[in-house]
């Protein structure tokens, strides 16, 4: 079943869902191609969506990749377009924050009619902020498969060096070319793999926070994560030596989790407490001038360290926190399967010690107003922050 019949199945599936919340027929708006030669596909939908006042967002590193060959494309189609190329700060980053969403503005203008971004994560949650901003539609075109944001409609990004998510909008369309994705950086294809990782974790918490903190539910994206990951583990040796057929995997399970958050509006399908302490982590790195580590790197990193105290919780409560957590998968598995595809998965191969450890442990329960394993902790066993950081190294 190729992804696009996959949707729209899912699509079905939504509308019998009798979950509470409003399913349309809307809710999963974006068009997905993911196939070689997707790219040229990419622009023949450009030029069918707005033959002119066009802009191109990627950076230097995804221009050179990418972006180069559909400016080429667009070019022989006709299609007149501008490129806004970010540069980096000073850390050596392209950050999703206020800098780069103004300097996206200003390389627009009153007639832009469409953005296309050119990229990975960073520079989809930049374009479709500014897209929701001006009230128009934006293209997606992946350079790797790292991260599962490509098709939600939430914008991470960093304000007053706090990470919050902010109502964007999602892609119009996606097209995601298997080829371009298997010849992506290692790293960034063990990013991708490390934030589906984490959706162990975050789908236990949205478990646990239905019960305890009553927040809203969708059995049916619960289910789309959960296979998605499935999917992801079952092509855990492929996705290893990046054969296209395995990175294909990984990116249909990405774009399924995306999918997830998108029809239901929020990101609890996708990110739990595991998510936390990586925004915990990039916040410190921003306070420091330091350059970041990818945002599923460090997912992957946390998530054996939640795992671990979360089954802790488990065998400390069973009642409720047995129903949510027993079921996790054991640190040591975990962390295997990072390593497995070249992931690193202890905090030592980010370059934090035990003090970044601890305190983004503690704060990250404070991050997002949510009922997490991590909260629950803080409220009533704080002290094993510390030992957890102590016991890591």
């Amino acid at each position: 079943m190729d992804i696009e019949t996959e949707i729209a199945a899912w699509r079905k599936d939504f509308l019998s869902c009798r979950c509470g919340h409003r399913h349309t027929d809307t809710d999963i708006r974006t068009v997905c191609r993911l196939a070689p030669g997707a790219l040229e596909e990419a622009a023949a939908y450009v030029r069918r969506t707005a033959l002119s006042d066009v802009l191109l967002v990627a950076d230097a590193a995804t221009r050179k990749a990418v972006g180069l060959r559909l400016e080429e494309e667009l070019a022989r189609k006709g299609v007149r377009f501008a490129v806004c190329c970010l540069t980096p700060n000073a850390a050596g980053d392209v950050t999703a924050d206020g800098d780069a969403v103004l300097r996206v503005l200003l390389a627009a203008d009153a007639g832009t009619r469409l953005l296309v971004a050119v990229g990975a994560g960073t520079i989809h949650d930049i374009v479709r902020l500014v897209a929701a901003k001006m009230r128009i539609p934006f293209v997606s075109v992946p350079t790797a498969p790292s991260v599962d944001g490509f098709t939600s409609a939430g914008a991470p990004v960093v304000v007053g060096g706090v990470k919050t998510t902010v109502p964007a909008v999602a892609p119009e369309a996606l097209f995601a070319d298997t080829e371009v994705l298997a010849n992506a950086p290692r790293e960034l294809i063990a990013a991708g793999y490390g934030d589906m990782i984490g959706k162990w974790t975050a789908l236990a918490d949205w478990l646990c926070s239905r019960e305890l903190g009553g927040e809203p539910f969708c059995p049916t994206a619960y289910r789309m994560t959960k296979e998605a990951l499935a999917r992801c583990f079952r092509n855990e040796a492929a996705i290893a030596d990046a054969d296209e057929k395995g990175i294909a995997a990984l990116a249909e399970a990405l774009l399924l989790s995306g999918l997830s958050m998108q029809a239901v509006g929020h990101s609890r399908p996708a990110s739990g407490g595991e998510h936390h302490v990586s925004h915990a982590w990039e916040m410190q790195s921003l306070a420091r001038g330091e350059r970041q580590r990818l945002h599923g790197v460090k997912v992957g990193v946390a998530t054996v360290l939640v795992s671990a105290l979360y089954r802790r919780l488990a065998e400390r409560e069973p009642e409720p926190f047995a129903r949510f957590y027993t079921d996790l998968p054991k640190p040591d598995d975990l962390a295997a399967k990072l390593r497995r595809v070249g992931a690193p998965s202890t905090p030592a191969e980010l370059g934090f010690g035990p003090e970044r450890v601890e305190s983004a442990l503690r704060e990250a329960p404070g991050l997002r107003d949510r009922t997490t394993g991590l909260r629950v902790i803080r409220d009533r066993y704080p002290e094993w922050f510390a030992e957890m950081a102590r016991a890591t190294f």
